[in-house]
């Protein structure tokens, strides 16, 4: 049998900072999400325009909205569940 050997030590202000980091990736990233709806919603994109547009960019800006709100509350939850 193979001795395999201790894993190394956990930092846990290393881990909160990566988990912030990631938190914060995410409401950064369900910003621009939302942004990016309502210029579709805007009609200022080429390739996108009518009623196509508003449907394209209401559905964008509640997946922005999603990852904005709900996303980082579920990540929270999920940390506090397993620890480091």
């Amino acid at each position: 049998m193979t001795d395999f050997p201790p894993p190394p030590p956990v930092d846990p202000e290393k881990i909160a900072r990566q988990r912030h980091f990631a938190i914060g990736l995410f409401r950064l990233s369900g910003a621009l999400i939302v942004m990016f709806g309502f210029l579709a919603i805007m009609q200022r994109f080429t390739w996108v325009q009518g009623d196509k547009a508003k449907a394209f960019g209401a559905i964008m800006v509640i997946v922005g909205l999603f990852q904005f709100v709900i996303v980082p509350r579920l990540m929270l939850a999920l940390f506090k569940r397993t620890k480091p």
